[in-house]
């Protein structure tokens, strides 16, 4: 049933981002750091140092908004695939690799509407602790390559912002239209993301079924949603680069400003070379993997369905 879906979905989007949630803050931040301004080398380099600068629940910055929208988030993609999966199968025949990947595409489409405002915060949250180690840093050599300075320079504090005031500040500047920013490269990310992740999935579990009228033991799910949503996060995330890149609001010192998605794609080409693309790649990788997998895995338990029809039952 739809409601059996939209808390499968949410559950595990709840449980998927708590777990991985840090992974992708560090995604963030390397994936927005240019040539020439790099704070962080690697993905445990950016950790480290966040946890030094910001304490353990730096890492969590974004997190509450990630939290708030994941839940719809994930409950249509999921159940929008579905949807799609069973209206394209009417017929009873077996689903062709071409209409799976026709109801990812759908369940891709569907997913915007909610991906792009809750990326758009995130982002922002998740790469003001960057912009603010980057600001102390530039300010600290000043002060040491100025002879003349006749005391200590002060120091930059961060303005701690939170995900209610930008929203007020885009909705009174630009209207609906500014938590949207990005919508056509959020769109350029997550339907070629479906498109091969749900056929993938689909065929990876049948793999694992001896009958094709009894689920794939638990443990095939989730490999299977772990190797399908690794491998499509790879394999777009060269349009997740530009998508981080032209939701971002604020800038590091002398870093590159973006009119658009062309734009952005050729100064990132030009400026950062084609490897810039795979920038952020593998904690990507480690952020959708047991994400998807632990989506399938609650899938597959059926923690909605036990909610909706044993507990009702048991108090009565």
């Amino acid at each position: 049933s739809l409601p059996a879906k939209l808390i499968n979905g949410g559950i595990a989007g709840l449980i998927g981002v708590t777990c991985v949630f840090p992974i992708d803050l560090a995604k963030t931040r390397l994936q927005n750091q240019q040539n020439g301004q790099r704070m962080y080398t690697s993905m445990s380099d950016c950790l480290i140092k966040t946890i030094r600068s910001e304490g353990y629940f730096g890492m969590y910055r974004g997190a509450a908004v990630n939290l708030t929208l994941v839940t719809p988030e994930k409950a249509i993609k999921l159940a929008a695939n579905d949807f799609f999966r069973y209206h394209l199968s009417k017929d009873g025949k077996k689903l062709t690799l071409l209409r799976e990947m026709l109801a990812g595409c759908g369940a891709g489409t569907c997913q915007v509407i909610v991906t792009t405002p809750m990326e758009m915060l995130k982002i922002q949250l998740q790469d003001a602790g960057r912009i603010a180690a980057q600001k102390k840093l530039m300010a600290a050599q000043a002060q040491l390559s100025s002879s003349s300075a006749a005391g200590a320079a002060e120091p930059v504090v961060e303005a701690r912002t939170t995900a209610t005031q930008i929203t007020r500040e885009l909705l009174r500047s630009k209207g609906i239209a500014g938590l949207y920013k990005g919508l056509g490269a959020t769109l350029l990310r997550d339907v070629p993301f479906s498109i091969v992740y749900f056929p993938l999935f689909a065929n990876l579990n049948k793999l694992g079924q001896k009958d094709p009228n009894v689920k794939a033991p638990f443990y095939v799910s989730f490999l299977s949603g772990c190797v399908a949503g690794s491998t499509a996060a790879v394999a777009v995330n060269p349009c997740d680069v530009i998508k981080t890149r032209l939701q971002s609001l604020q800038r590091g010192v002398n870093e590159d400003t973006y009119s658009g998605i062309l734009d952005c794609t050729k100064k990132i080409w030009q400026k950062e070379g084609p490897m810039a693309f795979l920038k952020g790649a593998y904690c990507r990788a480690l952020v959708i993997a047991p994400l998807f997998g632990i989506a399938q895995v609650v899938y597959f338990i059926g923690i909605a369905e036990f909610l909706l029809d044993v507990l009702p039952k048991h108090r009565a």
